[in-house]
């Protein structure tokens, strides 16, 4: 407890409050913006905190994360289009009551369901991680293994689309993941005599080519960088009041638990989230009917669940070193840029900055909520800012960020290689967040196996003996097998209905 105290000092500290609420504020620009999002925030500050202490280095990426995965319901309310998918669902009633003139409520529940998913969630993270990483600290490098391994196989099964194509791009991961230096023994491999290469791919590298410059480029070649015309009525007060939470309570508190789950599920996140509330919303509600024409309970669900995934996410990120998302992916990467390895033992080795990431999260929710507040009326401004300035800006430091890495332009030739590589994936239909997980996770899977097996002296069994680890590598698995299986049964229930048709148009 004193540990948490003394971290909510420093976050409360002139400095660090003023950087929080400066980030906040750039948060919710870049999650009211479609196209931007809290992803291409943190993605262009991981550059900057090079030469920042850990400390103020995740006050900012703490900061940009609250705040744009706040601000995501501003443009789904406002103009029917989500800052990001996390918002999706927003739109279907956010929308609605704007056109029928309630755009001050609908902002209103946004940023009030949107702050009782935040901090209820960090709340509950920052007390159930400790209990965990605890646990986490009596497995082995079998459990290990299979926790990672099925951390990739339920992201690739939950890809759009084709199983097989988010595999593939799990197995891309992995494959950029190997180049460098073996974790065991130190052998390079894949760099082809490139000494640049030594070190492995730099994930700040990837992650401004895959997300940032990508982005761009596919925005502007579909035609997206124009934003439609925003009525700017001046929206008074918050909009709502008690009496709207407690009528709507059971639909916020199941909103609240399934977005804490989900946001714990590796790789699922608020852009499932917030549907799966949605559609619970509809069915218990009175008038499921009203559902997409304007009932504020839609708002309700949408923004509870996506908000309370954050504090889902941090928990396998904190006490299990596993990304619950992409963004927790490029948080963990933000630890690595320090020297730090998240995990069982930074919760142990590192309490007070373990602490310091939850406290700064609840101080961010806070600040969030009150900005909000007091710049509601001016929320339909954000969405004027011409893209070409911003698309300029964010190119500019993705440049700067690129070389200052290692300041050489490898990273910059890096940066476009993964740049290319991401268009390409996106022609193909081959999703990102596979690719992204299994490569920050590809070191950890080589070396727990390679642990495993050693301690096992040479023997594989260990795997599927012990209870943990063999029920994990089930539940992969099935991951990956059930998604088969169900398409099968699709398409042979299809086949029997059509050929019952023919018999009946026979007869």
């Amino acid at each position: 407890m004193s540990e948490y105290i003394s971290a909510l000092m420093t976050c409360l500290e002139p400095i660090n409050l003023l950087l929080i609420v400066a980030m906040v504020s750039l948060g919710i620009v870049f999650g009211a913006i479609p196209g931007l999002s809290a992803t291409l925030g943190i993605a262009l500050l991981l550059p900057v905190t090079f030469g920042l202490s850990t400390e103020t280095s995740f006050v900012l990426l703490l900061a940009i994360w609250i705040g744009g995965v706040s601000g995501t319901f501003i443009s789904a309310v406002l103009i029917g289009i989500p800052g990001s998918s996390s918002a999706i669902a927003t739109c279907f009633d956010g929308f609605p009551m704007t056109q029928k003139g309630q755009a001050g409520k609908a902002l209103g529940i946004g940023m009030t369901a949107s702050f009782i998913g935040t901090v209820g969630s960090v709340i509950l993270a920052t007390l159930l991680s400790p209990v965990i990483a605890e646990f986490a600290l009596h497995l082995g490098p079998w459990e290990y293994f299979s926790l990672c391994f099925c951390a990739i196989t339920l992201v690739a099964s939950l890809s759009k689309g084709n199983i097989f194509k988010g595999v593939m791009a799990a197995g891309i991961g992995l494959l950029m993941g190997c180049i460098g230096m073996d974790p065991i023994n130190g052998a390079t491999r894949f760099t082809f005599g490139n000494v640049y290469l030594t070190a492995g791919i730099s994930t700040v590298a990837q992650m401004l080519g895959m997300f940032a410059m990508c982005q761009i480029i596919r925005d502007s070649a579909k035609g997206e960088a124009k934003m439609p015309d925003v009525d700017t009525v001046t929206n008074k007060g918050l909009g709502i009041g008690f009496k709207d939470i407690i009528e709507n309570i059971k639909t916020i508190v199941f909103a609240f638990a399934s977005g804490l789950w989900i946001g714990f599920l590796p790789g699922m996140g608020s852009g499932i989230s917030n549907m799966v509330a949605y559609g619970y919303a509809k069915s218990i509600n009175k008038d499921p009917e009203s559902f997409g024409k304007g009932n504020p309970a839609g708002v309700w669900a949408s923004e509870t669940a996506n908000n309370a995934s954050l504090g889902g996410a941090l928990i396998p990120m904190m006490a299990l070193g596993i990304p619950g998302d992409g963004i927790t992916a490029m948080l963990i990467a933000g630890l690595t840029i320090h020297g730090l390895q998240a995990g069982p033992l930074f919760m142990t080795e590192q309490p007070d900055l373990a602490m310091l990431i939850f406290a700064c999260v609840l101080v961010a929710a806070i600040v969030t909520y009150i900005i909000q507040i007091a710049t509601k009326r001016w929320f339909p401004y954000i969405l004027k800012v011409p893209y070409h300035y911003l698309y300029t800006v964010i190119l500019v430091i993705c440049y700067i960020g690129g070389y200052g890495i290692s300041n050489t332009m490898f990273n910059i030739y890096v940066m476009l290689a993964l740049c290319l590589l991401a268009i390409f994936m996106s022609i193909a239909g081959l999703p990102t967040s596979p690719l992204v997980l299994a490569f920050i996770l590809s070191s950890k899977l080589e070396r727990y196996f390679r642990q495993g097996i050693s301690y096992a002296h040479g023997s594989y069994k260990e795997f599927f003996t012990r209870p943990l680890s063999a029920a994990l590598l089930a539940i992969a698995v099935f991951c990956v097998v059930w998604p088969l299986f169900s398409e099968h049964m699709k398409k042979k229930k299809a086949a029997a209905a059509v050929s019952v048709n023919q018999d009946v148009n026979d007869d």
